[in-house]
């Protein structure tokens, strides 16, 4: 299993539509609104990397209002 943190930009005003949204998607454990300079935080996880790629390629990053991502795989070292 690999579990990333997506950090999302989005047009003004969109943050909470799109959390909600983003919240819906399966795989996706936690998406919440934050402040600073990305909008959404979502905890994703899936069963291997190029899964995971997929899920960010063919479904976060329709969602309508999404100007960019940023994935950061969780690591345990």
């Amino acid at each position: 299993m690999v579990q990333a943190y997506i950090l999302i930009q989005t047009e003004v005003g969109k943050a909470s539509a799109v959390a909600e949204i983003v919240s819906k998607i399966p795989g996706v454990i936690q998406a919440e609104d934050v402040t600073g300079p990305y909008d959404v935080i979502v905890r994703a996880e899936a069963d291997t990397v190029d899964d995971l790629g997929r899920m960010v390629v063919a479904k976060v990053q329709q969602v309508d209002g999404i100007t960019r991502t940023l994935t950061c795989p969780i690591v345990h070292l």
